[in-house]
């Protein structure tokens, strides 16, 4: 069985659009999946990368070209410019690595349901009673948001270390640890797909 370390942010339209059809071929493979929420601004920072705020007009524009062709060619609907984004994602992503510790629960779809909370729902995922929702839809105690914060920031930060350690440079990022094989973005999901056949 291959595995997967799971590199994403809630704050991504990407991992966004990655994120159901990324949970159907970790399935359809039988891999196990190690999802790393990280703080994809301090990566930005730390590789000495641009934010999305930063970057040139002409990028910022073609960005969000990109973004509306992917969304046309996946179905899904999505909100260009999110009411609450950017937003704190710590709180959220903690609840998912609570989720994970816990177990229990429908993880992808706990993930899903923060990503379409800010992609589609113009929802705040800093607040607390979105990310209790979501846990508790997702067959998780919600409660998890509050007793699972320390636990969360602190593999938060280890994500990220990890992450860079591991060649990480934005989201969604997969990596395959049998093989060490790294696939980036949306768009390489049919490539996952192709080499998990091969293992």
């Amino acid at each position: 069985m291959a595995h997967i370390d799971y590199y994403f942010s809630l704050l991504s339209p990407f991992t966004y659009l990655a994120s159901e059809g990324f949970a159907g071929i970790a399935q359809k493979h039988g891999a196990s999946v190690r999802y790393k929420p990280f703080d994809i601004l301090t990566m930005f920072d730390r590789i000495g990368a641009p934010r999305p705020a930063e970057r040139s007009e002409a990028r910022k524009v073609y960005r969000m070209q990109e973004l509306k062709r992917f969304a046309a060619k996946s179905g899904k609907p999505m909100k260009f410019q999110p009411a609450f984004w950017p937003t704190n994602v710590a709180p959220a992503s903690y609840a998912v690595i609570a989720a994970q510790e816990a177990g229990g629960g429908d993880l992808d779809g706990l993930v899903f349901s923060l990503l379409k909370a800010v992609w589609e729902e113009d929802r705040d995922i800093a607040d607390d009673a979105v990310i209790t929702a979501a846990l508790k839809d997702n067959g998780f105690d919600p409660m998890l948001s509050m007793t699972g914060m320390l636990k969360g920031a602190e593999i938060y930060a280890k994500n990220l270390e990890e992450g860079l350690k591991s060649g990480v440079f934005g989201a969604p990022f997969f990596i395959v640890t049998d093989t060490d094989e790294r696939f980036w973005g949306q768009d390489r999901l049919d490539m996952l797909d192709a080499h998990l056949g091969t293992l």
